[in-house]
């Protein structure tokens, strides 16, 4: 709970914000001027840097491009198990369970279900419990596939697990050593692949929700700044945060 509270301090918006007002405080009610210049200097030339997806893209490519879109299915015929990690929701009544999905989650589920409906006899298995939201999200999950054709009959349920760590564990009890389609987002994988792993799992990668697409993933939009630049961005440092705490932690 707590390192989803502190992580976004370390985003890249919010350090150029912090940075502009460490600067404006030290411009307007101290002696140090030259030094709130420099700080108020790097923190607007940041921004600017940050809002070019360039930047971003570099950085993703060495995440989203370690493991391929998983096409050929037939090859895994074999495999029971369809593991969907959720990527955030929002409870809403009003409004369908699809909708309160994240568009992570959605991508997520919708090649989940993909992958479910070539493996005969599989399970869908939807994890995700909550940290901010009263309903866990493997609940929405579950709604949002039954909606989308899966029979609830084919869907196990792990609604307790905080992150992708919890997730790394409370999946191998249900699946018990045997082998699983893991799907995620692609830049996610690498770590979660990473976390399965370290426990003896035996995850085969099904990345989803690519942001780099085509066949040159860095395209002449990537060198214009824009608002996208920020999205992408503060996806990725949140991907090579957990990396670090996984690492720090020995989890990987």
């Amino acid at each position: 709970m707590i390192k989803k509270i502190v992580a976004p301090l370390f985003m890249p918006l919010s350090l150029c914000l912090e940075l502009l007002l460490v600067g404006l405080f030290l411009l307007w009610f101290t002696r140090k001027q030259k030094l709130g210049k420099i700080i108020v200097s790097l923190g607007i030339i940041l921004l600017m840097i940050f809002s070019y997806g360039i930047f971003s893209d570099i950085l993703l490519k060495s995440l989203e491009c370690k493991y391929p879109a998983l096409n050929d299915i037939n090859k895994y015929s074999d495999v029971k198990w369809v593991v969907v990690l959720g990527g955030g929701h929002i409870s809403d009544p009003k409004l369908p369970a699809n909708d309160q999905l994240s568009s992570s989650s959605l991508a997520r589920i919708v090649e989940g279900i993909r992958i479910h409906k070539k493996l005969k006899n599989s399970k869908l298995i939807l994890s995700g419990g909550r940290v901010f939201d009263s309903v866990p999200e493997a609940y929405t999950m579950a709604k949002a596939a039954v909606s989308l054709g899966v029979d609830a009959r084919d869907l196990i349920q792990e609604p307790m697990s905080k992150d992708t760590k919890d997730q790394s564990m409370h999946i191998k009890k249900i699946v018990e050593g045997e082998r699983f389609i893991l799907v995620t987002s692609a830049r996610h994988m690498p770590r979660s692949i990473a976390l399965f792993r370290k426990l003896g799992s035996q995850p085969i990668p099904a990345p989803t929700d690519h942001y780099l697409k085509g066949q040159n993933e860095i395209s002449l939009n990537s060198f214009f700044p824009g608002a996208g630049g920020f999205v992408k961005l503060e996806s990725t440092f949140h991907e090579y945060l957990g990396l670090a705490w996984a690492k720090i932690r020995g989890q990987i």
